[in-house]
């Protein structure tokens, strides 16, 4: 169902990480091999969701670290389909997060 509604595989993964796993924290390299996806598309993806407000990000010394925005309009929306789209096909096989 997710795959069908956000087209990018790449986001759909980080998409299913962040909305599962709100408090989740990682830099790119990490998430990248969370996702087991190459590291300029996950970030250019993680760009693009930055951008429209999904995610945050915050300097660590010259690390950029990503994390969901909690007050992101659509989180609790994209948490319910998330969890839901999990529990009909299995579809993202994104690892938990450590």
């Amino acid at each position: 169902m997710l795959d069908t509604l956000i087209t990018s595989r790449v986001r759909r993964k980080i998409i299913f990480v962040y909305a599962k796993y709100p408090d989740y924290k990682t830099h790119i390299r990490g998430l990248s091999t969370l996702i087991k996806e190459d590291v300029g598309n996950v970030y250019r993806e993680l760009r693009r969701l930055e951008k429209i407000g999904f995610l945050m990000s915050s300097k660590k010394s010259n690390t950029k670290i990503y994390s969901a925005n909690k007050q992101f309009p659509l989180i609790k929306e994209l948490q319910t389909i998330v969890l839901k789209s999990q529990n009909l096909s299995r579809g993202v096989n994104a690892v938990r997060p450590s």
